[in-house]
C-alpha cells in the first residue's frame, strides 16, 4: 500500500493499539455489531465507499468523477457514494464502525481492524501488491546484514514494520538484532537526512524515493523482494455483501472499467483518466506512471480473481497473521494466531472456522471475467 500525495495526511498512520486492532472501545464494537448483522446489512439501495490517496486507488476516485460508478450503479438500481477520506486509518475506523459499506485497505490492516475488531469483512477486489513502494534503507552499510545493531526507524506496527520482519528473516536476523524506533511517517525524510544519528530507515512512497536520494544511502531490501505480500483491497461488509450482491456487482463493473482505460494510455480517454488520477494524486502524468511502476496492478478480472485465488495468498496470510499475533494486533483476547478465521476461494480456512471474519473472494470477479455482470 500506499503512496501518499505531498501534503496529505498520512497513508499507512501507525496502527496503534486504541485503533481497533487490539483495544476495540465498547461503543464502537456495538455500533460495528449492529452493522454487521444481519438485520441492519439487509436490503437497501443508498451504499457508501471510502478511499485514500494511493495510486492504486487513484482509479475510485476517477470512477465517482467520471461518471462511471453512477453508469453501474444505476444499472442495478442502487446509488453508491465514494467518499475520499485524508487519513487512511481514520477511513478505515469509521469502515469498522458502519459509517461505509466499503473501504479500501492493506491485507494486514483488514485483519488487524475490522476483522479482529470483529467485523465480518469480504475482500470484494485484489487490487494490486506493492512491488518495490516499500523498502529499507540504509546510511551506513551497503546489504541488509549491514542494520544488525542499528536503530530503524520507521512506522511501528505498520506495513513498514512486517516488511523490515520479511527482510531480516530472509538473512537470519530477528527483530532483537535491530532497535525499532516509532517515527511518524511525516517525519521520516527529515529525519534519515538530517539527523546523522538516523541511519536506517523503512518506509514507503514517495518518502522511499526521497530518502534513497540521501547522500550515501544505499536501498538493501523492498516490497518486490517480498511479490504478493503487501496487498491493496476492496474490502465490504460481508453481511452488507449478502443481503445486497447488486453493491459487489457494481463496485466490481466500475473497477474494472476503469482499469480498462488506464490499460489504453494511448488513446483520449485513456490518456485523460490517467491525467486526472495524476492530479487528483498530486502529481503529473509522468510521475502517476513512475509509481505504477513499482505498483504491480491487476488490470483484468481474470488476472486478480486467479491472484485471490491462489495458494501464494494463503501463505502470505499465514505470515501476516502470525506477525500481528506476535505484535498483539488480533485483539487482547487472541491467545493464539488462529484467533480470527480467514477463509479463501475453495472453502480453505486459516484460524477459527467458527470465528471467520475475514474473505477473500473471487466470485464476482470471475463474473467479470465471464462478462457476466
Amino acid at each position: 500500500m500506499a503512496i501518499q500525495a505531498k501534503g496529505n495526511v498520512n497513508m499507512r498512520t501507525l496502527l496503534k493499539r486504541a485503533l481497533f486492532g487490539v483495544a476495540f472501545t465498547a461503543t464502537v464494537a456495538a455500533t460495528a455489531f449492529a452493522v454487521s448483522s444481519p438485520a441492519a446489512a439487509a436490503g437497501k439501495k443508498d451504499f457508501r465507499v471510502a478511499w485514500s490517496i494511493y495510486a492504486g486507488w487513484m482509479p475510485w476516485g476517477y470512477a465517482a468523477d467520471s461518471g462511471i460508478m453512477k453508469k453501474w450503479a444505476d444499472k442495478y438500481g442502487i446509488k453508491v457514494e465514494i467518499v475520499q477520506i485524508n487519513d487512511y486509518v481514520e477511513s478505515i475506523n469509521q469502515y469498522t464502525a458502519g459509517a461505509f459499506d466499503g473501504c479500501v485497505m492493506t491485507n494486514m490492516d483488514a485483519l488487524t481492524i475490522p476483522a479482529a475488531g470483529g467485523v465480518d469483512s469480504t475482500a470484494l477486489i485484489s487490487g494490486d501488491y506493492s512491488n518495490g513502494n516499500d523498502g529499507i534503507v540504509l546510511k551506513t552499510g551497503k546489504t541488509l546484514k549491514d542494520i544488525k545493531g542499528q536503530k530503524v526507524n520507521l512506522v511501528e506496527l505498520s506495513v513498514s514494520h512486517y516488511l523490515l520482519a520479511r527482510g531480516l528473516d530472509s538473512v537470519g536476523l530477528r527483530e532483537k538484532d535491530v532497535k525499532v524506533v516509532n517515527t511518524a511517517d511525516a517525519d521520516i525524510v527529515s529525519a534519515f537526512t538530517s539527523s546523522p544519528d538516523v541511519t536506517a530507515t523503512v518506509t514507503w512512497n514517495p518518502q522511499l524515493s526521497e530518502v534513497a536520494k540521501a547522500q550515501g544511502a544505499t536501498m538493501v531490501f523492498d516490497s518486490s523482494k517480498v511479490p504478493g505480500e503487501i496487498i491493496d483491497l476492496m474490502v465490504v461488509n460481508s453481511a452488507t455483501m449478502k443481503d445486497n450482491p447488486a453493491l459487489a456487482k457494481a463496485l466490481v463493473g466500475a473497477w474494472y472499467e476503469v482499469m480498462g482505460l488506464m490499460t489504453r494510455p494511448d488513446t483520449p480517454e485513456g490518456k485523460a483518466a490517467l491525467e486526472a488520477m495524476a492530479k487528483a494524486s498530486g502529481t503529473d502524468l509522468a510521475g502517476y506512471k513512475q509509481q505504477l511502476v513499482t505498483t504491480k496492478m491487476f488490470y483484468t478480472p481474470t488476472e486478480a480473481a486467479a491472484f485471490a485465488s491462489g495458494g501464494d495468498l494463503i501463505k502470505t496470510m499465514d505470515l501476516v497473521r502470525t506477525f500481528s499475533f506476535d505484535h498483539g494486533l488480533l485483539g487482547e483476547g487472541a491467545r493464539s494466531r488462529d484467533a480470527v478465521g480467514i477463509v479463501f476461494p475453495g472453502g480453505t480456512v486459516l484460524g477459527d472456522a467458527k470465528n471467520v471474519k475475514l474473505r477473500f473472494d473471487a466470485a464476482v470477479m470471475k463474473q467479470a471475467a465471464d462478462g457476466t455482470l
